[in-house]
């Protein structure tokens, strides 16, 4: 899929109540540029997939939408069964919505935990702590680092944009020399949108999330694992509520990730 058919389905989420980011087509794109397909009905474009394979025997499946003019056509059937060839021998993750989740059960994928999308205009508690700095080029391989134990595969060519794209601001909490934890918030289509929030605990989540929001118009939207509850609570605190939710969900082996440590999830798209 060429980038300007990535925006076309970025308008598809848009349009599905998604709310994508501004610049996530550029950095969608640099995670796996053969990894979005877009299924077209003569020359006009019908649905699409993401499907984007990181190393270590691991996919991610995401933006799977037809076009509503264009269901009950087979088109979805053949833009997964295309996604899927794309990433055999994957453990393969995805967020699905409530309404596909029983279908994506049928097709061998099992639910892990559910996510929660809280959303609204966020309440700043306090003045901004002093170890957090702004994630800079010196930074980036401790950054990589820590970011490994949160993800299932080494995602550095993604993360590079996702830290740096323009309208996103990256910031990371440091002791001495060592990362506690580390934060993006991007400007979506509507407001912005954390993600992702990773933190040794709810303390230095709190402080970065308080700076991430600091200065920002309309509404913040953060997406949480519901296992951790200490996240849910410090959503609730800066007057966020539950908007939308997903399944994550995996056809084989899952994988064992820090939950706990996990107070925003990167995105529902790519992981």
């Amino acid at each position: 899929m060429a980038p300007s058919a990535l925006g076309t389905a970025l308008d598809w989420a848009a349009a599905e109540g998604w709310n994508p980011g501004l610049n996530d087509a550029a950095c969608f794109h640099a995670a796996d540029p053969d990894g979005f397909l877009m299924l077209y009905d003569g020359d006009a474009p019908a649905g699409s997939i993401s499907v984007v394979r990181y190393p270590e025997a691991f996919g991610f499946l995401g933006l799977f939408i037809v076009r509503p003019d264009r269901r009950g056509r087979g088109f979805g059937r053949r833009l997964w069964e295309a996604g899927l060839t794309h990433l055999d021998g994957c453990t393969i993750g995805l967020d699905g919505v409530v309404a596909r989740q029983a279908s994506y059960g049928r097709a061998g994928f099992a639910t892990a935990h559910r996510n929660i999308r809280y959303a609204g205009e966020p309440r700043r508690s306090g003045p901004p702590d002093p170890r957090i700095v702004p994630v800079d080029e010196a930074l980036l391989p401790a950054l990589f680092a820590y970011d490994r134990r949160f993800f299932p595969a080494p995602r550095e060519i993604f993360l590079r944009c996702w830290l740096g794209g323009e309208g996103h601001r990256a910031k990371a909490l440091l002791e001495g020399s060592a990362i506690l934890g580390y934060g993006v918030v991007r400007a979506c289509r509507v407001g912005h949108k954390v993600g992702p929030l990773f933190a040794r605990d709810p303390g230095v989540a709190a402080a970065l999330l308080n700076d991430l929001v600091a200065g920002l118009a309309g509404p913040v939207a953060l997406d949480l694992p519901e296992p951790n509850a200490a996240g849910l609570r410090l959503a609730e605190s800066y007057g966020l509520a539950p908007v939308f939710e997903t399944a994550r969900m995996y056809r084989g082996a899952r994988p064992d990730l820090p939950l706990g440590e996990t107070f925003g999830i990167t995105t529902f798209e790519l992981g």
